[in-house]
Order: C-alpha cells, then sequence, then structure tokens
C-alpha cells in the first residue's frame, strides 16, 4: 500500500510561509492528495486485480476481455426482476434489439485519466497564485519569524519592513485581487467539476450520493442499489466474428467488472467532499465579499490578528489603509511572531502619523 500512495506524500509537507487560507489549501492539497491517491488506486493491479473479466464459449478469453474492455459493456436496466430467480444479475438478461432500452458502460476506460486530469485543475489556481505571488510574503518576512535572530538584528529589519509598508501604502490592491480571483477560480473549478462528473457518467452523479443514503434507509425488499445501477459489477458484451461459412456470429458473454468495486466507493466519497468543499468555497466567497466591502470587518480582523497591539494603533492603520495594504499586512501576522508583529503594528503606527519609530 505505501508502494502505491508513496508518490503523493511529497505533498503532504507543510509550507514553511502561509500565502493562502485553510479553504484554499483544501483545494490544491487535500483535494489533489485524494483524486491522485485515488488515480494510483484504480491502476494498481495488486488490490484490484484484472480490471475485466469476460466468459464466452468458443471466444478466447484474453481476446474477450480486450474487446470489452475497448468498446464498452452494457446493461438492460428496464428488464428487471429477483436476483437468482428471473435474473442472474441485476440488468443482465436477454434483450431484443431495438425495443429494449440498453445502457453502455464507456466510463471504466477513463477513471485513472479523469481522476488525474481534475487533479490538476484543482492545482490550478494554486500555480497561479504562486507565480503572481512570487515569494512576497517570504521576501518581506526577513526571518523574523525566526527566535534565533537577536534583538539588533530584528529591530533593523523591522525597520525596513515598516518603510516598504509606508512607501508602498495605497499600491498592493493588485497583489489582493490576484488572490481574490484565484479564490473565485477555485469555487469554479469545484462546480464546474461537479457538473463535469455529472456528464461523466451520463447524468447520474448530481443524485448519486443521496440515492445512496437514501437506499440504507430503505426495507431489504424495496432496494434498488444505485451503486449497482451507476457502477455495475456484471455487465453484458457481444462480440462479432465470422463463421466458417462467412455468415456473422454473434455471441454473448458475460463481464465481471471488479474495479467497480473501488470505483463506486470512489464516487460516493467524492459526491460528499465535492459538496462540502463548494460550499465551504461559497461561504468563503462571501466572507471575502464582506472583506472588500466592509472596513469595519477589517478592522475586527487586524484586532484578532494582532490581539497583543494596542487598538488605537490598529484602528489609526486600518483607516489609511486600503484592502491591498491590509491584506499585505494580515498574511504578515500569520507568518511573524506575534511579539515581533505587535511591535511591528506599533512602528508603523507611528511612521504613517510623520513620527519617527525607535
Amino acid at each position: 500500500m505505501f508502494d502505491v500512495f508513496g508518490s503523493v506524500k511529497g505533498l503532504l509537507k507543510l509550507d514553511s510561509v502561509c500565502i493562502d487560507n485553510n479553504v484554499f489549501r483544501l483545494h490544491y492539497k487535500a483535494t489533489v492528495i485524494i483524486l491522485i491517491a485515488f488515480s494510483l488506486l484504480v491502476t494498481s493491479r495488486q488490490y484490484i486485480g484484472d480490471p475485466i473479466d469476460c466468459i464466452v464459449d468458443e471466444i478466447p478469453a484474453n481476446v474477450m476481455d480486450t474487446y470489452c474492455w475497448i468498446y464498452s459493456t452494457f446493461t438492460v436496466p428496464n428488464r428487471g426482476g429477483i436476483v437468482g430467480q428471473d435474473v442472474a444479475h441485476a440488468g443482465v438478461r436477454n434483450h431484443v434489439e431495438g425495443v429494449d432500452e440498453v445502457k453502455y458502460h464507456k466510463y471504466y476506460q477513463w477513471v485513472c485519466f479523469t481522476l488525474f486530469f481534475q487533479a490538476i485543475l484543482f492545482y490550478v489556481p494554486r500555480y497561479l497564485w504562486k507565480n503572481w505571488e512570487a515569494g512576497r510574503i517570504k521576501m518581506l518576512m526577513l526571518d523574523l519569524n525566526c527566535h534565533l535572530t537577536n534583538e539588533e538584528i530584528k529591530c533593523e529589519r523591522r525597520k525596513l519592513l515598516v518603510d516598504y509598508l509606508a512607501l508602498n501604502l495605497h499600491s498592493q490592491n493588485f497583489y489582493a485581487y490576484r488572490f481574490f480571483f484565484c479564490e473565485i477560480l477555485n469555487f469554479i473549478n469545484v462546480v464546474g467539476q461537479i457538473y463535469f462528473m455529472d456528464f461523466f457518467l451520463d447524468g447520474e452523479f448530481s443524485t448519486y450520493g443521496s440515492d445512496v443514503v437514501k437506499f440504507t434507509e430503505l426495507e431489504p425488499e424495496d432496494r434498488d442499489d444505485p451503486m449497482s445501477r451507476v457502477f455495475p459489477k456484471v455487465t453484458k458484451c457481444t462480440f462479432h466474428k465470422y463463421g466458417a461459412s462467412g455468415t456473422v456470429q454473434k455471441f454473448d458473454g458475460l463481464c465481471v467488472l471488479p474495479l467497480n468495486i473501488v470505483n463506486e466507493k470512489i464516487y460516493v466519497f467524492l459526491w460528499f467532499w465535492f459538496i462540502i468543499l463548494a460550499v465551504l468555497s461559497g461561504l468563503s466567497l462571501a466572507y471575502r465579499a464582506a472583506v472588500i466591502a466592509g472596513p469595519k470587518l477589517r478592522l475586527m480582523l487586524l484586532r484578532a490578528r494582532s490581539r497583543l497591539s494596542d487598538k488605537h494603533d490598529i484602528e489609526m492603520i486600518a483607516q489609511k489603509c486600503q484592502i491591498g495594504d491590509w491584506f499585505i499586512l494580515y498574511q504578515l501576522g500569520k507568518n511573524i511572531d506575534p511579539l515581533v508583529y505587535k511591535q511591528l503594528v506599533s512602528d508603523l503606527a507611528l511612521k504613517l502619523q510623520g513620527k519617527e519609530t525607535v
């Protein structure tokens, strides 16, 4: 198991400098790790075995397996009955071509690729923000979060930071708005991927999780397993070949799909995860809109970030700062030692009042 998931362990390392927030990290770290791990699991025959095994007379097993994997299998959803009495397996029985509805299942060839592609899409906003941010917060920190630095050096670096913030006052808005744009991309991405997976599973994903929950609450005789409907474990496959006289012969095969045992659990988890992530992202955007529109909220957040600082200093800085200046100061507060940050706020307040810092 460690061999399978060892390649994603590098994504688990914590960043030394925080340049985003917890909801943002759920997108590019937690979700990317989950999707890549699922993609690797689906491709691991060590735990699943062959992805498809087909049974048919007169056709070599390996030929039938390859053919049905490439050209898809199908079920007959409208032909119900009691499994074991009327039908051998749910959705598998004789059907009349052109009369009975036939549902083809082609998705299983693409699951590992789509999961990996989705992981890439979840990382795109992070990639954009990391390039646009270009290490600015790390540069501005000047190692002020390092406890081993002596006080004289800390004082000099703090003065440099205060001078930078005062000199670049009202010129940081573009920096902040690019981060806000990446937050919007996160929300658009997760909602778009919900619709993408619904399209990928022929319209079954949008209600898949809720159907599974309802299924567990029904009486055994009334149950219609949505997981078996969306991810059938046994399907049919038709193979055509020429006979000895040149006549086309049709061979019906029964195919077992062990891979769907894993797929059905993966997509149940992803349904709940993506819904939760979309809700959190939507709330995050609402919070961000309130921050942009509300100077009083920015003041409250700055007070919460710099609890040790003097309230009057915080109020004076909040009045002078625009959204970009506030965002830079707030981000620095996440990374700098609280005692150093308290002194930084005090020095910045004096600087903005035109007084010399000590």
